[in-house]
């Protein structure tokens, strides 16, 4: 038996990434998942390697509140119930110091991170079976800061006082609400990120990564998962309101 044998799971940025592979250790788990993001064809190739019977997508904006909305009813409608909610999506914004920093770029950056969180949680929170679970994935940059990213780093922090005060409303119905804060981990997402930190090319500006972090290399989005299928599943029962780093201690 799974772990997640019969429950559903909506996933948002799940076309690749730690989404995807999120999705896929849910679907090897027993779970069916409703797969949220913005790449049709990526989401379409998500669903076939799934398979159709075990997964369903949407495309949708976070920022778009009637988006989410449509793709929280459209994933319950087709699925017929939710117990897990995965808030995954999310972009890099800008590599600046604060005084220099775009100020579009810095609202888009909290509106997808905050909002789309927020968003998630209000259009599935009455959608969630009793007992179920809620993951915002936010990152180490939400633990400690670091320059140049401050619209990054404020949104992550944002997502845990979104948890925090989310943990705290739907505890009467047994609901668990966490985030999860990856450390650099070997996606395209964090090369960009990486390259514009450092302005080195990619194997370089990864090698500068992993001399910063204390186990000495970036996390696998299979690591992620497994973090992940921990805070989905029973095993999490009475965890809630808390902050799971896995970023090889460097938080710490």
């Amino acid at each position: 038996m799974g772990q997640l044998d019969g429950r559903v799971a909506l996933v948002t940025g799940g076309e690749s990434g730690i989404g995807l592979a999120t999705a896929r250790l849910f679907v090897r788990e027993g779970a069916r998942v409703a797969l949220v993001g913005l790449q049709e064809d990526a989401l379409a190739a998500a669903v076939e390697e799934l398979g159709a019977g075990a997964a369903t997508a949407a495309t949708a904006d976070v920022t778009d509140e009637a988006a989410v909305r449509d793709a929280v009813e459209a994933a319950y409608a087709d699925l017929g119930r939710l117990d897990v909610l995965v808030s995954n999506a999310g972009i890099s914004g800008a590599s600046s110091p604060i005084v220099d920093y775009p100020s579009d770029v810095f609202a888009r950056t909290l509106a997808v991170h905050v909002g789309g969180a927020f968003h998630v949680l209000k259009h599935g929170l009455p959608r969630l079976t009793d007992g179920g679970s809620v993951i915002i994935v936010s990152s180490v940059t939400g633990l400690r800061g670091f320059p140049g990213s401050s619209a990054y780093v404020a949104a992550k922090h944002g997502q845990v006082g979104l948890m925090r005060s989310a943990a705290k409303e739907v505890a009467g119905r047994r609901i668990r609400v966490n985030t999860l804060h990856p450390g650099p981990t070997s996606t395209p997402f964090q090369d960009a990120i990486e390259m514009a930190a450092t302005g080195l090319p990619r194997d370089q500006a990864a090698a500068a990564f992993d001399a910063m972090i204390p186990l000495g290399r970036h996390t696998t989005t299979d690591e992620i998962a497994q973090a992940a299928l921990y805070l989905a599943s029973d095993a999490s029962a009475m965890v809630t309101g808390t902050t799971v780093a896995i970023d090889g201690g460097l938080s710490g």
